[in-house]
């Protein structure tokens, strides 16, 4: 067991208690302070077995502390759980935020904290949906530019810590820097990934458990785009684009799926979501444009397929399909967007601006404009909130394609 796999069991522990999300950060081969939980562990052990003595530990801890008072709607909580193996102590400093965790380390504060426990009404409140993502933890892939900046600028300005996963470390970090002085918290950091190379995927997720405990949201949003008939489109250039788009997505999902299914085991009655974002192309194919489609369509089974599975460890599998983000760099930029290629390769009749190619696609959509990151965000929003839908292919099209 590593030490991300761990942290992500201990967080579940805390989510069990308290009914909410809590952050877990990992000091390594630490000095154990007096008041800390104590765990002791051996490299056989199993995510399940862990799962158990932890458990286990929780309740001796517990009563040792009875003296600590604790309201009638409140609980009793570590700030720091010592896990030993071979001798070896890992502390897990805990926390309803990142920030909170990070000062506890800091100040080697280690005393019993007292937080209140999530009341679960049948009656949906204002309160509850405007908080739908508040201190909960989300990574988003692709997520430094584009449409992906945009989900994270949202979800951050939600209240969520936002991991920032990009190919790009040097934009996803300046990205962190802006929405951090922004919010004045932790709201983001930045992480550096391939989504088509398992290993950066693996590593990408360890890095995420070991400094935040584990995750509730996956946005597998990494994508790309490379227009071209089946009858001239180069097969480098297909598998390009099937390589991020649909093989990425199974690989991001592989081991998001195996960190949450690894929080379920303390955390079992607490839902967790992957959530791809896909495209309207999905639903309905996109001509001269294959290659980018059939990703999106191959997508959609990805997501039926790995719901029916993944249910079982209460991880929810839906997808949101947009419609065209017209105002973002993947149709915008002055080079290498979809408004200049369409329009070099005539693929809009009689179309001799930039302008008159964006009239052509506004024209098709009954709300004559393109999608935003506000619309799509509230689709993400609705996925999350909704906690009986799962395998859902999602349109946010302005009415341009429409499911029945």
């Amino acid at each position: 067991m590593n030490k991300g796999y761990i942290a992500a069991v201990t967080r579940g522990l805390l989510i069990n208690v308290t009914g909410k999300p809590q952050t877990v950060v990992v000091e390594a081969n630490g000095k154990t302070p007096d008041a800390a939980m104590p765990v002791k562990t051996s490299p056989q052990d199993t995510p399940e077995t862990i799962a158990l003595m932890i458990g286990e530990a929780y309740t001796a801890w517990r009563e040792n502390n009875k003296t600590v008072t604790a309201g009638e709607k409140e609980v009793l909580l570590p700030s720091c759980i010592a896990v030993s193996v071979n001798d070896t102590f890992d502390l897990y400093w805990t926390g309803s935020d990142l920030d909170s965790a990070r000062d506890r380390l800091a100040q080697r504060d280690a005393a019993p904290r007292v937080e209140c426990v999530a009341e679960i009404g049948k009656l949906i409140l204002p309160a509850d949906r405007s908080s739908v993502v508040q201190n909960r933890i989300a990574v988003v892939t692709g997520g430094a530019q584009g449409i992906g900046e945009e989900i994270v600028r949202n979800l951050a300005a939600a209240g969520a810590l936002v991991f920032i996963a990009d190919l790009n470390l040097e934009g996803a970090q300046a990205l962190a820097e802006k929405i951090n002085a922004a919010e004045q918290r932790t709201a983001a950091l930045a992480v550096q990934v391939n989504v088509a190379d398992e290993a950066s995927v693996e590593t990408m997720f360890n890095m995420i458990a070991e400094n935040a405990g584990g995750l509730d949201l996956c946005i597998s949003n990494a994508g790309v785009l490379k227009a071209g008939s089946v009858l001239e489109q180069e097969l480098a250039d297909f598998k390009f684009v099937t390589d991020i788009n649909y093989t990425g997505f199974f690989v991001v999902s592989k081991f998001a799926g195996r960190l949450l299914k690894t929080q379920h085991h303390t955390a079992p009655r607490w839902k967790t979501d992957i959530i791809q974002i896909n495209s309207k192309s999905g639903l309905e194919g996109s001509n001269k444009n294959g290659a980018y489609a059939g990703g999106k369509f191959g997508g959609l089974g990805l997501v039926a397929s790995f719901a029916m599975e993944l249910i079982e460890y209460n991880i929810k599998v839906n997808a949101i399909c947009p419609g065209n983000f017209l105002d973002g760099p993947l149709w915008s930029h002055p080079e290498k967007g979809l408004f200049i290629q369409y329009l070099q390769t005539g693929k809009v009749p009689g179309a001799k601006t930039i302008a008159d190619v964006r009239e052509f696609y506004e024209s098709k959509v009954p709300m004559k404009r393109g999608c935003t990151g506000k619309d799509l965000v509230r689709a993400i929003f609705y996925a999350v909130e909704q906690e009986y839908e799962t395998g859902q292919a999602i349109p946010v099209t302005g009415g341009q394609v429409m499911l029945h």
